[in-house]
């Protein structure tokens, strides 16, 4: 019997049900996947609380690795024993699990170089962290980024990648380890912002000039010390909302604070098409195997213990990326 985390209402980590579920064989168009590794994501949160609604009951999780254990027909691009790996919002709840049936469009064949554990942990965020450097703005060497949660799994994948493209990296953390850990990754300065001003700091390291581009993903905490840490004309990238989303503002503000661009992009828009998909992805991997990227898994979980998983994550105890092993 296979084993699945299911949530029946909205609520805490307390929400979560470690069950039993028959996964069947794969019908027209499907494959079942054995899981090794899953990955833990901020997002998870959202589908839990209901700040992003689902029918219920819903599984849980949106990225995973594996092997491929059968087809059902019409399947043409997988066959049985590839390594795969997926992540994806809505299209793919259900990750919380030994096995599962799943689409195929959703897959990711993973290179041998490529450990299970390393995709799990990954995925999303590695592909979150190709779209912001390679198609979120024309990075030139030499610009400047602040880059809020630093330390976090996103986070230490954008600093890394960063530094293969010449940019100079500020960070922001809450704690020195946190403030030590992004500088082992690519950060150029941090800002512990638990006692210093984000922009006032920011505008003292570009001599008043302000960074290029500030990826953001806390949100409404965040949202005044990144406008204002923006040089004239810079981008706003709104990628998450850690701490709550942003209230409504005038667009005027914008241009208050410089003729400010800003964006909320989301990774679905991104990996829509499977020829931009293979390419962030192979791009990534490649960074990875090849050791310009490192992904740091600082927190191991049994499936079982997804409630205790879920409080770690939401009282910002964790660094890097979290996964489940199953």
């Amino acid at each position: 019997m296979s084993k699945c985390v299911r949530f029946y209402e909205t609520g805490g980590p307390e929400v979560l049900r470690y069950e039993n579920v028959e996964v069947g064989d794969p019908g027209l168009g499907q494959v079942r996947l054995r899981h090794v590794a899953v990955g833990l994501n901020f997002a998870d949160t959202y589908f839990r609380n209901g700040t992003y609604p689902v029918p219920l009951p819903s599984g849980m999780g949106v990225e995973a690795s594996g092997v491929v254990q059968a087809v059902g027909s019409g399947v043409t691009d997988f066959s049985i024993g590839d390594r795969v790996t997926y992540t994806g919002f809505h299209t793919a709840l259900g990750a919380y699990s030994t096995e599962r049936l799943i689409d195929p469009s959703l897959l990711i064949k993973i290179p041998e170089t490529i450990a299970f554990e390393t995709a799990a942990a990954m995925t999303m965020r590695g592909l979150t962290s190709a779209y912001l450097m390679r198609r979120i703005h024309a990075y030139q060497p030499g610009d400047s980024i602040l880059l809020h949660a630093a330390a976090g799994g996103v986070g230490l994948i954008v600093s890394q990648w960063a530094k293969v493209l010449g940019l100079r990296v500020i960070g922001t953390v809450s704690s020195d380890a946190k403030a030590a850990l992004a500088l082992a990754n690519g950060c150029d300065e941090v800002i512990n912002y638990s006692h210093e001003d984000v922009a006032k700091r920011t505008r003292e390291l570009t001599d008043g000039r302000g960074v290029d581009v500030v990826i953001d993903g806390v949100g409404k905490d965040t949202f005044m010390s990144s406008l204002n840490s923006l040089k004239r004309r810079g981008l706003l990238v709104c990628v998450g909302t850690a701490s709550g989303s942003i209230p409504p503002f005038d667009p005027v503000l914008l241009a208050m604070k410089g003729s400010i661009y800003m964006t909320r992009p989301a990774l679905a828009d991104y990996i829509a098409d499977p020829v931009e998909k293979a390419a962030l992805a192979n791009e990534l991997f490649t960074h990875v195997a090849g050791g310009k990227i490192n992904i740091q898994i600082n927190q191991r979980y049994s499936l079982e213990d997804a409630a205790a998983a879920h409080h770690d994550l939401e009282s910002r105890s964790t660094t890097g990326s979290s996964i489940f092993i199953i």
